[in-house]
């Protein structure tokens, strides 16, 4: 191995939980910091935690509504738009014949 060029090791580096849990390991820095261990992450400790999401969803269905109006006003507007060049191209050959 190259001298100077790895870094320190810490043979008791210590890991801290956002819950409280805390272990001693080896790592690279002396102190760890995490929010989720196996102590408290719902995999391991069978608790079913249900995300509100009803409020992200009712969000989402005030913009759909929101843009829902204005989807059908440019639809509308391209309709009309077909007409009038239909009508402008049906006129010209009428015109010419």
């Amino acid at each position: 191995m190259k001298p100077k060029i790895h870094p320190k090791y810490y043979a008791s580096a210590r890991v801290a939980c956002a819950c409280g849990n805390s272990w001693t390991t080896g790592a690279t820095v002396p102190e760890i910091r995490v929010d989720v261990c196996s102590a408290c992450h719902p995999f391991y400790t069978g608790e079913q935690r249900i995300v509100d999401t009803a409020g992200q969803v009712d969000r989402f269905m005030k913009r759909l509504e929101r843009t829902a109006g204005t989807v059908e006003q440019v639809r509308v507007q391209q309709e009309a738009q077909k007409v009038a060049e239909q009508s402008k191209r049906l006129a010209r050959r009428r015109g010419d014949a």
